[in-house]
């Protein structure tokens, strides 16, 4: 016998008022048992306890059992349900079957050992399947905290960090520290690194979190912007960039600004230091429908072997690279959510090419 903490509940619908009687008294001592003669009753019931499984017969007043299935899967789609049945219609049941309506169906009249054993296994899908949700409900609970505190805390890193940047710049610019080792030079590299770490924490946290935006994108105005921002890292790249858009395009201006900065950034990064005429390559076609975008190195270069995992998080393609790991992930994530597709050729010591396809959402805006 059932301990009351895992007791079953059982709700059974028939018109039959003998056939209530015969249920209850076959199973009272094993499930605790409530009975309705009508559809409208059952429904009553489910709204006051909490059912685990219900056996309703088809042929009711109202309405028949699986039309009464139908109305509690959107109600009450948790609770097991089975179909007594005292006729045969093949083809209703399999649909019902089929479309989720019910678990099973048993015929009139019904064996109380296959009858109980059915109960049994339907009341062991639902507890497996309440403990999943539970699960479900704890993870992304946990999973929405953990998110909650790294954003907070790389924010907050970033102010104290920045005066840090800001205090070795002063003294680069008035030449008040005498530093013949290159200890501030050192410093700074650092600092500037972690800075670009929590950066795109911020970004990652941002991307699977902010709501999408409808914003009007000017592509050229996005790469400029990019582009002014390295060449003040690096002097010597040299950009080769097409920009042909004759129409409006919406998308989120957010997600398109973090896809650039990070494809960008990676080109800088993945250069050859031996490599006199470093280029990066962006040309940009955008219509009415589409976004058709490509960003071109001629550097490193990633291993074949590699580029299934370039988009995995963490995973860094060359044990030369600088980063974290991070930025092709961001890139991912932030096309999904904009229900675009990013695809990428390399080859070794010749560069490698990102093809973009990004929706112009004006026509849903």
């Amino acid at each position: 016998m059932l301990t009351k903490e895992k007791q079953i509940n059982i709700l059974f619908i028939d018109d039959e008022l003998n056939n209530q009687n015969s249920f209850y008294a076959g199973f009272r001592r094993r499930f605790k048992v409530f009975t309705a003669s009508s559809g409208t009753e059952g429904l009553a019931i489910l709204e006051k306890q909490h059912i685990h499984v219900i056996v309703a017969d088809q042929r009711m007043p109202q309405f028949t059992g699986v039309q009464f299935f139908q109305k509690v899967r959107r109600s009450h789609p948790h609770p097991m349900r089975i179909l007594l049945t005292g006729y045969t219609d093949i083809v209703a049941l399999e649909d019902a079957v089929n479309k989720g309506e019910i678990y099973y169906y048993i015929k009139k009249p019904w064996d109380d050992k296959e009858m109980e054993l059915v109960i049994r296994n339907a009341y062991d899908i639902y507890h497996t399947r309440e403990q999943l949700r539970l699960k479900i409900t704890e993870l992304e609970k946990t999973n929405d905290e953990l998110n909650r505190i790294v954003y907070s805390t790389s924010h907050d890193l970033r102010s104290p960090l920045a005066s840090i940047m800001g205090v070795l710049n002063l003294a680069k610019m008035e030449n008040s520290v005498t530093d013949p080792n290159g200890y501030m030079e050192m410093i700074g590299i650092c600092a500037a690194k972690m800075d670009d770490y929590i950066k795109k924490i911020i970004e990652y946290y941002k991307s699977i979190r902010v709501e999408e935006t409808r914003d009007e994108i000017d592509f050229n105005k996005i790469i400029q912007a990019n582009v002014q921002l390295y060449k003040m890292q690096n002097s010597a790249i040299e950009f080769d960039i097409s920009v042909n858009q004759d129409e409006k395009f919406i998308s989120d201006a957010f997600r398109i600004s973090v896809i650039f900065d990070n494809l960008i950034s990676n080109a800088l990064k993945y250069q050859k230091p031996e490599e006199p005429n470093q280029k990066v390559y962006i040309d940009v076609k955008a219509n009415k429908e589409m976004a058709f975008i490509q960003i071109e190195d001629n550097g490193i270069g990633i291993l074949e072997k590699d580029l299934k995992n370039i988009f995995t998080m963490f995973f860094r393609s060359s044990s030369t690279a600088t980063g974290l790991g991070i930025g092709l992930f961001i890139v991912r994530e932030a096309i999904a959510k904009l229900n675009g597709q990013i695809t990428v050729q390399s080859e070794r010591d010749e560069g490698t090419k990102f093809i973009l396809e990004i929706p112009n959402k004006i026509k849903s805006k």
